[in-house]
Parts: C-alpha cells; structure tokens; sequence
C-alpha cells in the first residue's frame, strides 16, 4: 500500500510556519512553563527586593545609587501609580486578582514565545503587588505596596512595577503588529507594514 505524497494541511490554530501534523498541546504546555517559570523568577525578585528595602531602611529613607539618576526611596503606596486612588486599595486589590486569574487561562491558549515571555513578566507583576495588597500593612486586601527606585522627576515604584510596564509595552506592539496567541500574524498586522 502507497502512501499518499500529498502533505496535509496544517489544523486550524497550528502556529504560522509550524510543521503540518505538528502536535500544538506539547507546545503549549512548554510555553506555559515557561511563562509559569519567568513568572516565578520575577516575582521572587520583587517579593525579595521589597524584603530587602523593609529590613534595611526606614520608611522615608533615602539612599543614593547612582546620583543624580538612580537612588532608593523606601515609602509604602496605598494607591496606583503616582498614588492616585489611595482611598480605594481595595479596587486595586480585586483588579489585579482578576488580572490574574485571566493571565493563567491566556496561557493555556498560548503557542507563541514572545507571548509566552510577556505574559509570564506581566504575572509576576501584578502577583508581586497582589502579594502586597493582600498580605501587607495596614489589613488583608488593603495593604500598601512597597516602592522604593527612585528617579528624578518621576514616580517612586517596584520591581513589580517594571515587569507590568515592560511586558504591556511588548503586549501592545504584539497586538499593533497582529500578531495572535497562537503567533499566527493578522492580515491587519500585515498591512501596516509591520
């Protein structure tokens, strides 16, 4: 019995210049431990930074890092960037558990790696100050997050901070350029000559 030589077309869902017949489940599972794996480091670091800060300076201390660019202020934010919403921490606290809950089902859908990397780095963020409104001072779900990197003319903010703003800048220029979960390009995306 002969085969037929006819290559089969790739399933739906299949990631742009995967093989026809290419199981997309593995790849998935690899891309979510991945994502599981950056979230872990991420939120570790930042967990272990504000442990540092608490331990080792005083609310409201100031310690030069690289002057005039870089220094360490240690204050705990009850609010959102630039302290707006102080007085609704608990608004914040529900936002982020919702964030989330929702990037934990995205991985299960996810087949692209850069989408992978910026999901895990925006998980550990929003984990990491998670963490804070839940478990730290004044009350569980109202705590304040600790905020320490200092630089001239701009917001006190965290580790945590860093990995959301980094990882929805890569998130909005994926989405600008069409490229989906799955690491397939929108015609859309195509057209803008991205």
């Amino acid at each position: 019995m002969e085969e037929d030589p006819t290559p089969e077309a790739a399933p739906q869902g299949t990631p742009s210049g995967a093989l026809p017949g290419t199981p997309v489940r593995p790849a998935r599972r690899r891309l979510a431990a991945l994502a599981l794996a950056i979230a872990v480091v991420g939120y570790g670091l930042d967990q272990l930074t504000k442990w540092i800060v608490e331990t080792r300076m005083y609310e409201g201390q100031s310690i030069d890092v690289l002057p005039p660019l870089l220094r360490w202020h240690f204050i705990r934010n009850p609010g959102a960037a630039f302290s707006i919403g102080t007085d609704v921490t608990w608004i914040f606290t529900l936002v982020m558990a919702a964030v989330v809950a929702y990037i934990l089902v995205l991985l299960r859908k996810v087949t692209s790696l850069v989408w992978a990397v910026a999901l895990g780095a925006l998980l550990a963020g929003a984990a990491g100050n998670l963490t804070d409104r839940l478990f730290r001072e004044p009350s569980f779900g109202m705590g304040h997050v600790v905020d320490f990197i200092a630089l001239p003319n701009f917001a006190i903010f965290n580790i945590a901070d860093s990995l959301i703003v980094c990882s929805m800048i890569g998130i909005c220029l994926l989405m600008f350029r069409g490229i989906a979960l799955d690491g397939t390009r929108s015609d859309a995306g195509a057209r803008t000559g991205s």
